[in-house]
């Protein structure tokens, strides 16, 4: 009887996961299979797939408009990281430093509440602010030379619009996740150093930033993929245009499928995206493990 008890407390965590595991493997694994699968077929939605072995991969090297979608995509990765990761620290570092005001906690909420709002949301209302049509803004815009109509209208200004508007929505995420290191960080330090004489920018550089180095490499990896991901946002407010300038590799693939019927070749350029991301999640995992190793 003991023993039986036993084996039944031994299997209860496996059966307290197993219906979660078999979702995942069913709509996410099971998704990934179909995929590499349907890449190397003809394949509409409509029609039965047509076995092409490797011809939808070989198109990608000769595809100008998958060369764009990769070089959209590494654009909107190099103008988001930086300033979600920047911006994310430098916020959190003045919430900290008034966490106990007012201020400091209705900046907390306010700064997360893009983050909490949806992406289809968000796109609509800057798109419907940036449309021209709204006096204030534009008036303001007007004083340096800017119309706000052509922010999303020219083929130069869209990515960027949008890359800063993704920035805008997403730091507060990275933001708390600071936050919550910079808590974690014993006062004990801080008050140490100001003994030895230690100034703003010495405790920043030599306590603050050493201690928030394994969030802030968290923070790269985590926006690199988001960036990497990015869809609701560009496709309600531009659609990929004008002229495909903001059409990243997940939108191509979305254009491909629905739009022109290639789901085969969109399922091709997804599993490279797929494969990029991998390999951002492998190097994110090799970076934490050596850090949790120095520490």
């Amino acid at each position: 009887m003991k023993k039986g008890r036993k084996f039944l407390s031994s299997i209860a965590p496996y059966g307290y996961v197993m219906p979660i595991s078999l979702i995942l493997l069913a709509f996410v694994v099971g998704s990934v299979v179909i995929s590499l699968v349907f890449s190397f077929t003809k394949y509409n939605l409509l029609l039965d797939p047509e076995f092409i072995q490797f011809d939808n991969y070989k198109k990608m090297l000769t595809d100008p408009k998958m060369h764009l979608a990769v070089i959209n995509t590494l654009k909107v990765m190099v103008l988001v990281v930086p300033l979600q990761v920047v911006l994310s620290v430098l916020f959190a570092i003045l919430v900290a430093s008034r966490k106990h005001s007012l201020i400091g906690k209705f900046a907390k909420a306010a700064i997360f509440i893009p983050v909490i709002s949806s992406n289809a949301v968000v796109g609509t209302v800057w798109k419907t602010i940036l449309n021209g049509r709204t006096p204030v803004l534009s008036d303001f815009f007007a004083l340096f030379g800017v119309d706000t109509a052509m922010l999303l209208g020219s083929s130069t200004t869209a990515i960027v619009t949008v890359a800063m508007i993704m920035v805008w929505k997403g730091f507060g995420y990275y933001m708390v996740l600071n936050l919550s290191t910079l808590m974690s960080i014993p006062d004990s330090y801080y008050e140490a150093a100001k003994v030895d004489g230690g100034g703003r920018l010495q405790r920043f550089r030599y306590i603050t930033l050493p201690l928030m180095k394994p969030a802030i490499i968290m923070d790269i990896f985590l926006s690199v993929v988001s960036s990497l991901q990015s869809f609701e946002l560009i496709y309600t407010m531009t659609g990929g245009g004008p002229a495909n300038s903001t059409t990243t590799m997940v939108l191509y693939a979305y254009n491909l499928t629905f739009k022109t019927g290639k789901a085969g070749y969109a399922m091709a350029v997804s599993n490279i995206l797929f494969l990029i991301v991998l390999a951002v999640l492998v190097l994110q995992k090799g970076f934490m493990k050596r850090e949790a190793s120095e520490i």
